[in-house]
Order: C-alpha cells, then sequence, then structure tokens
C-alpha cells in the first residue's frame, strides 16, 4: 500500500465545502474543512490527482514541518533544522511565499527573507555551496505560514496557482477567477445536462468551465507545469498513468451552453479561449447579445452570470441594468433557475427574492451568490399548481 501522507488543498472563501466534497470523490481521507483551506490525506497519485483535476483549488501544499516560533531566532533555526538536500541540491533554485497572522511577526517579506537564510546558510555550512533563490520557475517552491507563533512549512506541489489553466488569454477587464467560477457551478448543484447560459460571458469563462465538467475533462489538462514536476521524488511514469486516466474517464455529455456579451470583442476572446479549452464544441455557442431583448429557449434550463457591478458602473448606471436583469428574468425566463454574483448593493434593484444565497469573494470584493426560481405567475401558484 502506498504511504499516505497529509496535504492542504487551499481555495476561495466560500467554495470550503464544493473543494471538500471534489477531494471524497478523488479518494481523499481524514478530510477536514479549514478556513479557505481543506487538509486532507493521500498518496503521491492522488497529490497528482489533486493538482490535475480538483476544480475548485487555487494550490496543494504539501507540509513538511510544524513548529512553534516565539521570534525571529525561533523560526531561522527551526527552518534551518530541516533536511533540505532531501528536496533540493546546492545546485538548484527555491524561492518561499509566506502568509503571515500574527503580533509577533508583522511582515511577510521579512519571513521569507529569514526562511531563505536558514535554508542558504546550512547548504553553505555543509556544502561550502548554496542553492539561488529563481523568483520565476524555481526547483522548488516553500510555503511558510504563520498565525500566530504557529509555524508550517509546507512545499508548494502546484506552482502558479491551478486556476491558471492555460486556456485563457484574452484580457477581458473584469474576467471571473477560473476557480471561482468552477466552484460556482459546484455550488448551484447543476446536473451537467440542463440547458445553462450566461447573459454577461465576458471571456466565457462559465461557459468553458461547465463545458468541461460535462465533458468530464480534467481542469488542468493542457496545464504545462506544475511544481512536482521538479521535485526529486517525481515519478513520471505515475504522473502519465494518472493522466491516461484522466482521458479515459471523459465523456460525451454534450448539454446546451450559451455564452452571450453586448461587446463583440468580448464574445470573441470567449471563442478563441474556448478553443484553447480542450473541449467538444457540440451544443455550445457564442454570440454578440444584449440581455435586455434576449429570449431564451423555452421549457427548464439554468442561468449563471457575473454582470457587471462596483467600478465598472455609476451607481445609476447599476440601478439600470439590474432592474432591466430583474424584469427580463420575470418575464423571458420562467422554468428558469438563476444564479447571479454581484456586490450586496446591487441585488436590491432585481426584484426578487433569493433562496439559497452565499458569500464569497470576487477579486478581494465581497460578493453574493443568489439563486431565483422563477416561476410561471406567482410562487403560490406554481406550489399549488405543484
Amino acid at each position: 500500500m502506498k504511504k499516505e501522507f497529509p496535504m492542504v488543498a487551499k481555495t476561495l472563501t466560500g467554495l470550503e465545502d464544493v473543494l471538500a466534497k471534489e477531494l471524497e470523490q478523488l479518494g481523499a481521507s481524514n478530510i477536514i474543512p479549514s478556513n479557505r483551506a481543506i487538509l486532507f490525506s493521500g498518496d503521491q497519485r492522488l497529490l497528482y490527482k489533486a493538482n490535475l483535476r480538483l476544480r475548485s483549488a487555487l494550490k496543494i501544499l504539501v507540509p513538511i514541518k510544524e513548529f512553534e516560533a516565539r521570534n525571529e531566532h525561533d523560526l531561522y533555526f527551526e527552518i534551518k533544522k530541516i533536511n533540505w538536500s532531501k528536496y533540493i541540491d546546492v545546485n538548484d533554485t527555491f524561492v518561499i511565499d509566506s502568509t503571515v497572522f500574527s503580533k509577533e511577526f508583522t511582515h511577510s517579506k521579512y519571513v521569507a527573507l529569514k526562511a531563505k537564510d536558514a535554508i542558504v546558510d546550512r547548504f553553505r555550512e555543509r556544502e561550502g555551496k548554496r542553492p539561488s533563490i529563481d523568483l520565476e520557475n524555481p526547483t522548488l517552491r516553500v510555503n511558510i505560514h504563520i498565525n500566530q507563533n504557529s509555524v508550517t512549512v509546507s512545499l508548494d506541489s502546484s506552482g502558479n496557482p491551478l486556476n491558471m489553466r492555460g486556456y485563457r488569454m484574452g484580457n477581458h477587464p473584469a474576467t471571473i477567477n477560473e476557480v471561482l467560477a468552477a466552484g460556482l457551478i459546484l455550488l448551484t448543484g447543476w446536473d451537467k445536462k440542463t440547458p445553462l447560459i450566461d447573459p454577461f460571458c465576458g471571456s466565457g469563462t462559465f461557459i468553458i468551465e461547465a463545458a468541461m465538467m460535462a465533458q468530464n475533462v480534467a481542469p488542468n489538462m493542457n496545464r504545462k507545469d506544475f511544481a512536482f514536476k521538479h521535485w526529486k521524488d517525481f515519478d513520471k511514469a505515475l504522473w502519465v498513468d494518472v493522466r491516461m486516466e484522466a482521458i479515459e474517464e471523459q465523456e460525451e455529455n454534450y448539454p446546451k451552453l450559451i455564452g452571450m456579451d453586448i461587446s463583440e470583442r468580448a464574445v470573441e476572446n470567449a471563442k478563441l479561449n474556448f478553443d484553447r479549452a480542450g473541449v467538444e464544441s457540440k451544443n455550445i455557442s457564442f454570440s454578440q447579445q444584449d440581455f435586455a431583448t434576449y429570449d431564451p429557449p423555452k421549457g427548464s434550463g439554468m442561468l449563471i452570470t457575473n454582470p457587471p457591478y462596483g467600478q465598472r458602473l455609476s451607481p445609476d448606471d447599476i440601478q439600470d441594468l439590474y432592474v432591466t436583469i430583474g424584469n427580463r428574468l420575470k418575464n423571458h425566463f420562467q422554468g428558469y433557475h438563476a444564479w447571479v454574483i454581484s456586490i450586496k448593493e446591487a441585488f436590491k434593484h432585481l426584484g426578487l427574492h433569493p433562496t439559497p444565497k452565499y458569500t464569497v469573494k470576487n477579486a478581494n470584493i465581497e460578493c453574493k451568490f443568489q439563486h431565483y426560481e422563477i416561476y410561471e405567475g406567482s410562487k403560490k401558484e406554481a406550489q399549488t399548481e405543484a
């Protein structure tokens, strides 16, 4: 039996539950939800699968040491005790990322500097040489997390955040994070068969992530690099097997997916991004369309969207836009479930009653993700008919 070890999957605010469920489906054990993270255990195969297949994870960390540090000297000497030769050679490169929530340690850059000193001093004392720092393409990426006096030293197995799927090139001004988009779709409980519409599709992220889910395409199948591929214990044969398993489990499932935007440039970018995503285009369309005049396919369906808000619009423009959205939903989307992510102030103009609603963050802006069931007539009449 392969040796299991502890890992941490990092995520965004509000996505902890869906990430925990994803990990359970992948076969992780000892799953413990935390703040913007899930602690779990698994073997090397699961480490590779988590990086390749988790839709709502930003990074996968592997803790290698935990300790208490009262001051910078404790921090330095505890990190220096780690056998770094197990992870890198003197001719390799490394970089340190740090996050700090502490009264004693107040500057993350200083923590990273002390950790760097500890590592290079250990090598210099033992081998007369030291590994170099490489901010862009290091052999090893070390993560230091300090909560008050508790320090966790981890290896970052992902490298660049896992939302960097490799398909998005267009620079839309209000693009939603790929991990957030996937996590929100998972929160809706979408069955991967019901038609799905995004009327403010921007760079196409919701539609692309939905297509990958429906066809069971691993979100990072087209990603070129992961940090674990540079580790000393990288098992290339195992990695190839994990990728092949993911390819074999892809499905021929093509629900109707409709992306639209009033901006022609956004639609063209969405099409290009979709082409790079490695999914089949059957039943998927992108078009330039004003939502104020759009009539959806008849019957049941789901709408999920990230309309403009915040600095992109004045308060009056926000009111006008969201009144229009609310009226269009009420009068033309009967039988649909609508899910909208926006700021709290914008929702009051929709004129609809949400159930349920979630708190999430989009680009560090606190947002609500709210569900609206659009009935034919009043809600009371619809329930009576049912």
